[in-house]
């Protein structure tokens, strides 16, 4: 989409948020310089638009791919809650401010993903690609999104939340309850993180509290589920108020489990498109990822994913994320690949959906119009 302008024609200059204080800051840089190159030139301007992990914005020049370089040398701004003011203010006394039409945020995890970012982003008008401010929060925390999901009549591996603070005030206790209610081996893992940071496979009782301390620095909150002998499948799903699945894809990795090191520092993980799986089965996770696509109030794009029992073929949702990865060798725009869209295509969907919520958004009344004379009751 072009925005008119004085009778011309001019590119939507897209904002990429990447980089963030999350410990997922590095995958970030890999998806952002993927969404860059796959922004189509003939549409868009992008501008690099990274946070480090301090926590200090800042902005490149043009479409620069040395992401890493926006974060050294970057002109420092800040982003403005106000909408009537443009919506990157820079820090060194220069007037000029910077305008954005559209934000592609590519923050993983806390402070991008979470919801935190879609509430700035909501405060300055800005639109923006992906869930807003609820479904952001909710797909995060996974204790919140299980809940949900069991509501929403879809089965979960079965799980139990541990507050940080319980597990540093009585660990007794907690290794009693996580004991009574699980067998080894089980897996524990932050609950409001991605990419697999801070998780462990448990085999036994020696593993149990090193796990838990470990996720503990990366949450306030611990998701401690049974670990299930299964197929891992995933299933992308675009739109917004008529969401659609792609074919599911599967992921075989060469570790015990498909862990960080799998996902991002090592070779030899397969991700197999399409999974073979009946059509059936097929049918049934792509039916789920859309129910929990509706249920946990999402728009745009998630990635659903799921485990199928190897002995028994039982499937359980596993998690949703709400901004799945989009390096070269993510699940997201492989599958819609596979389903005959392209990248540069999937990325320009992206960006329209974000488009069509923002003027969903606008139809809606934030403010009462009284009649002439009745404001002095309100004490105005």
């Amino acid at each position: 989409m072009q925005v008119p302008l004085n009778g011309h024609s001019r590119k939507l200059r897209v904002g990429v948020l990447f980089g963030g204080r999350s410990g997922e800051h590095e995958v970030s840089l890999a998806s952002a310089a993927s969404i860059i190159r796959g922004l189509d030139p003939q549409k868009y301007e992008a501008v690099p638009i990274g946070i480090t992990k301090e926590g200090h914005w800042l902005i490149g020049a043009g479409a620069q791919k040395m992401l890493p370089e926006v974060l050294r040398t970057g002109q420092r701004v800040l982003m403005s809650a106000d909408p009537t003011e443009s919506a990157l203010m820079p820090l060194d006394g220069s007037p000029q401010g910077q305008k954005l039409d559209v934000v592609f945020p590519v923050i993983h995890g806390t402070f991008g993903e979470d919801g935190t970012m879609q509430g700035l982003l909501e405060l300055a008008g800005l639109p923006f690609v992906g869930a807003g401010v609820l479904g952001s929060a909710i797909g995060m925390d996974k204790d919140v999104a299980k809940k949900l999901m069991q509501v929403a009549g879809i089965p979960v591996v079965p799980w139990l939340a541990v507050q940080r603070a319980d597990w540093e005030r009585q660990p007794k206790e907690i290794r009693r309850a996580i004991e009574k209610k699980f067998k080894y081996p089980i897996f524990v893992k932050p609950a409001t993180l991605g990419s697999s940071v801070g998780m462990t496979k448990v085999h036994s009782r020696a593993e149990l509290g090193p796990a838990l301390d470990l996720a503990a620095e990366f949450a306030m909150k611990i998701m401690v589920e049974r670990a299930v002998s299964a197929r891992e499948i995933e299933v992308s799903v675009l739109g917004n108020h008529d969401p659609r699945a792609s074919i599911p894809g599967e992921i075989v990795p060469h570790r015990e489990f498909y862990d960080y090191a799998a996902k991002y520092l090592e070779e030899g993980t397969k991700l197999l498109i399409p999974a073979k799986l009946t059509k059936s089965e097929v049918k049934k996770v792509q039916t789920m990822a859309v129910t929990a696509f509706r249920a946990l109030e999402l728009s745009g794009m998630a990635r659903v994913d799921f485990f199928i029992e190897k002995r028994g073929g039982k499937i359980f949702l596993n998690e949703v994320n709400t901004i799945p990865g989009f390096t070269s060798i993510s699940m997201y725009p492989k599958l819609w690949g596979a389903n005959g869209i392209p990248f540069r295509e999937l990325v320009t969907k992206l960006i329209d959906l974000a488009l069509e919520q923002h003027r969903e958004k606008a139809r809606t009344k934030y403010q009462i119009e009284l009649p002439e004379g009745a404001s002095g009751a309100l004490g105005g």
